[in-house]
C-alpha cells in the first residue's frame, strides 16, 4: 500500500491585494491545502488558520526569508503570485512612446516580472517532486502579443509579456524534476480592486468582477488544468490566451 502523502500548504504572494486576499481566505476555507501562508509587503491580517509574514518582492533576501518561513510547514502544493503594479507615485500606463521613463519602466518590470521569477527560484524547491502541484502568477490579456491592437501601456505589456515568458521557460525547468507540476498564468478579468480603478469607465458596468468572484473562477481554472497545459496563459473562464 503506497504510503498516504502529508497535506501540502498554499502560498498567495501579494495577499493584501483584493484578488490575493480573496484567493487566501477561499483556499483557507476550501480546506484542500494546509496551512495556507499569505504573504504581503504590507500589513494584511488575516484570521486563523491563515499565517501572515512580510514578503518584498524587489529584495531577493525577503523572497528568500518568506521562502524558508512557508517550508518550515513542509512541501508546498500551490503557489499563486498575485502581485503587480499598473500605477502609482511617478508610474502611469504610457499612451504613447514619447513618455516612456526608464525609472517607471524599471519599477514595472521589478515588481510584474522579476519578482514572480525571484519567487520562483526560491519556491520551486520546495514543491514535491511527486503528485500534482501548481505554480501560478497573475498575468493580463494585455500581455499577450498576438493579442495588441491597440497599443500603448509599454511597460505593463512588456512586463506582463515578460512573465509569460517567465513562466513558460520555468515549465520547462520544472517539468524535468517535477513532471506533474503545473506553470500557469492567469487573466482574472477586470476585477474591482486599487490597480483598475482609474481604468473603470463604468464602476457598475458588465464584466466587473468583485475580487472573491474573480477568486473563485480562478481557483477553478487552476484545478482543471492537466501537466500537458503547463507553460500556459488562462483567462479566468478556462480558455487560452496566446503569447
Amino acid at each position: 500500500m503506497e504510503e498516504a502523502r502529508p497535506m501540502s500548504s498554499a502560498v498567495v504572494v501579494g495577499a493584501s491585494g483584493g484578488i490575493g486576499r480573496a484567493l487566501a481566505e477561499a483556499l483557507a476555507a476550501g480546506g484542500a491545502h494546509a496551512p495556507v501562508f499569505a504573504l504581503a509587503r504590507g500589513p494584511a491580517p488575516f484570521a486563523a488558520p491563515v499565517r501572515t509574514h512580510a514578503i518584498d518582492l524587489t529584495d531577493e533576501a525577503s523572497v528568500a526569508a518568506a521562502a524558508a518561513f512557508a517550508g518550515g510547514a513542509g512541501p508546498v502544493g500551490l503557489v499563486v503570485v498575485a502581485s503587480g503594479i499598473l500605477h502609482g507615485p511617478g508610474i502611469a500606463p504610457e499612451k504613447a512612446v514619447r513618455s516612456l521613463d526608464p525609472a517607471a519602466m524599471a519599477a514595472v518590470y521589478a515588481v510584474n516580472a522579476i519578482g514572480p521569477a525571484l519567487v520562483a527560484k526560491h519556491f520551486l524547491p520546495l514543491m514535491p517532486r511527486r503528485g500534482r502541484s501548481v505554480f501560478a502568477a497573475l498575468s493580463a490579456r494585455v500581455g499577450s502579443i498576438a493579442d495588441n491592437r491597440l497599443g500603448g501601456w509599454y511597460a505593463y505589456r512588456a512586463s506582463k509579456a515578460a512573465l509569460n515568458q517567465i513562466l513558460r521557460t520555468l515549465a520547462v525547468e520544472a517539468a524535468r524534476t517535477h513532471p506533474e507540476a503545473i506553470v500557469a498564468g492567469l487573466h482574472p478579468g477586470t476585477v474591482a480592486t486599487g490597480l483598475s480603478r482609474p481604468f473603470r469607465p463604468d464602476p457598475e458596468g458588465a464584466g466587473l468582477f468583485a475580487p472573491e468572484e474573480s477568486a473563485g473562477h480562478l481557483l477553478r481554472v487552476l484545478d482543471g488544468l492537466r501537466p500537458e497545459d503547463t507553460g500556459q496563459v488562462f483567462a479566468w473562464d478556462g480558455r487560452p490566451i496566446p503569447a
